[in-house]
């Protein structure tokens, strides 16, 4: 929250007026005191525990949970290094920008100049753990934006003076943190992912209502730091699409205007309030209400509060869209907690006993790891399996060509199988007159109707993956042609685009061969 040391944690600070030249006075005093080696030290070891936790958290996901972890990033990066992957429609729309999957693009060419390109080198809040370590845009969005919350919030209140800054370096060799490293970082934001000008919309108005250089702050700040990142990345866009593109304008036609994410499934306009956000949450969300109500920052709780309210206003909702205001909760949180493990008074815990602070924190971790190992090791795992599987066979030389016959983008695709080869999955990509199905719909209302008509002799494919609940639909079709090679577990699917209260029990992913004569 606020970056003053405040010598109890449990209350929020004295009204204004109230102890002014004390106070003062204390302020003046600790900011001549240099911070204890202890108290630095500590820090160090929280920043390298909070590392070591977060890399075992990525090593640990090996579900999957959206098609754009794979289609919108490492498929594009892939392509870009290896010559070959597949393009999805808003890349031919120019909707997206390449500055996101550029970055995982220089990692895939230095397994390449390493030779380190194989396909297996390529591999607590619970929705945190799930889907912060993702490829995903909107998990770098939410690392910008926390990291350009830190510098702009810093910023503020350098320019108060109630800063603490540790005086280990002479005064002559410190900088005060600059507002224009956070609207740099919130530019980037912007620049990958469009939509968090919400956040920092917000937060550009707050400061600009209340800084008395206003000019200033919009002619030498906002503007050029703005139109600088807007020229670099469009013109990496225009390089990388080889034409003239302006993806944010596309991105805020296509979803703002023309409501082109609605076609991907819509929900009520209360279901971040309702479901989405309190599920991400999860149990933390009373510790974080509270912890709102002790600190006082309305500044943070009114941007959280906002950016549900402008999403709501999309048809088109998802869990991740909000991801980025997510860890400003668990600061609420954490500022509860800190003050349940100082508190003192009638709610000290006897010998024996097991605190509150004791009490929360077991409730957290029995409500939250549990989920976040399954989530994050068995649920929706199969599709991945499936192409690790295809790759080992493929490395081998047994794969010659593969039809996926399920959802589009069910499964991710070249990043992850390595090998050029042919593959054909079901397409849908939204069709300019309304009520035109797509192959994948068209598939799902009559699958053998549909495989007969569009694919006729399926035995020109050495390999076909399908779930179980199609493969009963094309017995005839496969029976004679094919056998089973593996069929992998079932496990709960959660279906994003009906909310969460729309669980189905799982379906087998199957992979057929060719039947040898």
């Amino acid at each position: 929250m606020s970056h003053r040391r405040r010598s109890n944690a449990t209350g929020p600070p004295p009204p204004e007026g109230v102890g002014d030249s004390s106070t003062a006075q204390a302020s003046s005093t600790e900011k001549e005191r240099p911070d204890p080696p202890s108290v630095l030290g500590l820090e160090r070891r929280v920043l390298a525990l909070a590392l070591a936790f977060r890399a075992a958290n990525a090593l640990l996901v090996r579900t999957y949970f959206n098609p754009d972890e794979h289609w919108q990033c490492l498929e594009v990066a892939h392509r870009i290094v290896f010559g070959y992957g597949h393009l999805t429609w808003e890349w031919k729309r120019g909707l997206r920008s390449y500055l996101h999957p550029l970055v995982f693009a220089a990692l895939y060419k230095i397994l390449a100049l390493l030779h380190l390109d194989t396909p297996w080198f390529m591999l607590v809040n619970w929705f945190m753990f799930f889907c912060i370590t993702r490829t995903l845009s909107n998990s770098m969005e939410t690392f910008l934006t926390i990291t350009g919350l830190y510098y702009w919030f810093v910023a503020i209140e350098s320019s108060k003076g109630t800063l603490v800054v540790p005086r280990q370096k002479p005064a002559s060799k410190q900088s005060p943190p600059s507002r224009k490293m956070a609207l740099l970082i919130a530019a980037l934001a912007c620049a990958i992912q469009p939509t968090s000008a919400i956040t920092w919309l917000y937060v550009g108005l707050l400061d600009f209502i209340q800084t008395k250089s206003k000019s200033r702050f919009l002619f030498l700040e906002v503007i050029p730091l703005g139109i600088f990142v807007l020229a670099v990345t469009t013109f990496l866009d225009c390089w990388m699409y080889g034409s003239r593109v302006i993806v944010p304008l596309n991105f805020l036609k296509f979803n703002l205007f023309s409501s082109g994410g609605d076609y991907y499934g819509t929900h009520v306009f209360h279901w971040y309030f309702s479901q989405g956000f309190p599920s991400m949450i999860w149990t933390f969300l009373p510790f974080s209400i509270s912890g709102i109500m002790k600190s006082r920052e309305w500044r943070l709780a009114g941007l959280i509060v906002w950016v549900l309210a402008v999403y709501s206003i999309l048809g088109h909702k998802e869990f991740r869209f909000v991801l980025p205001v997510l860890p400003l909760m668990f600061m609420f949180s954490g500022y509860n907690l800190a003050a349940m493990a100082q508190f003192k008074g009638k709610g000290r815990s006897e010998k024996g006993h097991l605190s509150r602070f004791q009490l929360s924190v077991i409730l957290l971790i029995l409500t939250n790891v549990p989920m976040a190992l399954y989530m994050s090791l068995y649920h929706q795992r199969g599709t991945e399996d499936v192409m690790f599987y295809l790759s080992r066979e493929a490395h081998d030389g047994r794969v010659k060509s593969v039809l996926f016959l399920m959802p589009c983008h069910s499964t991710p695709y070249y990043s992850t199988l390595h090998y050029n080869l042919p593959m054909r999955f079901l397409d849908c990509t939204p069709s300019k007159n309304k009520g035109t199905l797509d192959e994948s719909d068209r598939f799902l209302m009559n699958p053998s109707d549909f495989v007969g008509k569009v694919f006729g002799n399926l035995s020109s494919f050495s390999h076909i993956v399908l779930f179980e609940s199609e493969e009963r639909h094309l017995k005839l079709l496969l029976h004679n042609s094919f056998r089973e090679v593996i069929r992998l577990k079932p496990e709960p699917v959660l279906l994003g685009n009906e909310g969460i209260t729309a669980w189905v029990e799982a379906v087998h992913l199957r992979i057929v061969e060719p039947a040898v004569e």
